[in-house]
């Protein structure tokens, strides 16, 4: 499942996304943060805007990135998914460098697993999640993944 997220929202690099999937985000470091701060939020990777590739949760643990979800008729995608968050926004491009980790990312997991089915945060949230938004490029990604 691919999402996005930046932290405070439209900004990049700093400590923060690692804060928030760590549970120490400190909630007067920024004012966004203060409605965010207990969230109990995590992923099993995020591809930072560099290309760096962090794990948060090993792939055979649960990862709390989905929230109320459902995918062709189950509930609970946390329990089912992996979680690729892609530090960015929906209304901003993400670079090269993330395609080129998402790409390796993604093969390296098909060949462990087969061929899995690619979807947004928005796909299994509709009208809840935007992400990974417009500017993910699905075409590419999809024929990366094919």
């Amino acid at each position: 499942m691919i999402h996005n997220i930046s932290l405070p929202p439209g900004d990049f690099g700093g400590p923060y996304i690692d804060d928030l999937f760590m549970g120490r985000l400190d909630p007067n470091a920024h004012p966004y943060f203060a409605d965010i701060a207990a969230l109990r939020v995590s992923s099993h990777y995020l591809i930072r805007r560099d290309g760096e590739v962090i794990t948060y949760v090993p792939e055979d643990k649960r990862a709390w990135h989905a929230g109320v979800s459902s995918w062709q008729g189950r509930e609970k995608c946390n329990d089912f998914s992996i979680g690729i968050e892609l530090e960015g926004a929906d209304d901003v491009p993400f670079t090269e460098q993330q395609y080129a980790a998402l790409e390796a990312l993604t093969r390296e997991m098909f060949s462990r697993y087969g061929t899995l089915p690619l979807v947004g945060h928005s796909d299994i949230a509709p009208g809840r999640k935007t992400d990974p938004g417009p500017y993910f490029d699905w075409e590419r990604v999809r024929n990366f993944a094919s």
